[in-house]
């Protein structure tokens, strides 16, 4: 089995860890653009047009499924993805958990990127599923950057601005951006340290991984033998080395516990798309 994931960059780390978790057979192809990245102020036609460059590129190894590891790509590149790649592969996109921190009927924040806080999308989620909640949208201005330099100063400088715009009544934060999946652990130790409180904090990642392999209809083993699961690098449509910062993060380090192959050169996609 195997499954590709396509982000501008290292926010795809923690569902392709939450896939390997599920599934640790499972060869995973990772391909980004860290030269495009961050895609957020992009024009939506130039996001989709990198999203499925990035797409075209894993594509040609024959993934299983295809997901799409952005919350930014989902919006604007999901439909040109599944128009050119489904039904031969399974594009699965990701989105904000609104409708599970709504759940608990309590306040609540949103942390995205300065570009999807205040987003018609975004507001559109909020409405839908969280009632008439309060719900706070906090722009988290350079976090997703500092998280792909693995830089921890401008990460902690980044959370702490953010926290600083979070109310002390909310009991759950929504991790907006896959990028700030990999810094949960300063997310969550700064705001309780301004709330006194415990925080629960919702990802995208675990729910996206189970939603990629019910869509091919593969069954969950965590106990599954690695064996020689392998992972491949693109960037940029390119064959790549996997990035130095990528194992800055737990996930990273777990993921390349795997055996490591540098990609062949591209070619056509299944199905000659």
């Amino acid at each position: 089995m195997k499954i590709a994931l396509v982000d501008s960059g290292l926010g795809l780390l923690a569902a392709a860890a939450a896939v390997r978790r599920l599934r640790p057979d499972a060869d995973l192809v990772l391909s980004g653009d860290p030269e495009g990245m961050p895609w957020g102020p992009r024009h939506p036609a130039d996001i989709a047009a990198r999203a499925l460059r990035c797409a075209r590129a894993a594509a040609a190894e024959r993934p299983d499924a295809l997901i799409v590891a952005c919350n930014t790509a989902s919006v604007h590149g999901l439909p040109a993805l599944r128009a050119e790649l489904e039904p031969e592969v399974p594009v699965i996109g990701t989105v904000p958990a609104v409708k599970p921190a709504a759940a608990a009927g309590a306040p609540f924040a949103v942390w995205a990127t300065p570009a999807t806080t205040g987003s018609p999308y975004q507001r559109r989620l909020i409405a839908d599923f969280a009632g008439g909640l309060p719900v706070t949208e906090v722009p988290c201005h350079g976090l997703a950057d500092a998280v792909e330099r693995a830089d921890p100063a401008a990460v902690d400088a980044a959370v702490r601005a953010a926290a600083a715009l979070t109310p002390r009544d909310v009991g759950a934060v929504v991790l907006g951006c896959t990028h700030y999946e990999l810094v949960s652990a300063a997310i969550r130790a700064r705001v309780t340290e301004l709330t006194g409180a415990p925080l629960v904090l919702h990802g995208s990642a675990a729910a996206v991984a189970a939603q990629a392999l019910r869509r091919i209809g593969e069954p969950a083993r965590p106990q599954a033998p690695a064996g020689q699961a392998r992972l491949t690098v693109y960037a940029g449509g390119r064959p790549a080395e996997v990035p130095p910062a990528l194992l800055a993060y737990p996930e990273g380090a777990f993921l390349t516990g795997a055996a490591a192959r540098h990609p062949a050169p591209a070619a056509s996609p299944r199905g000659g798309r």
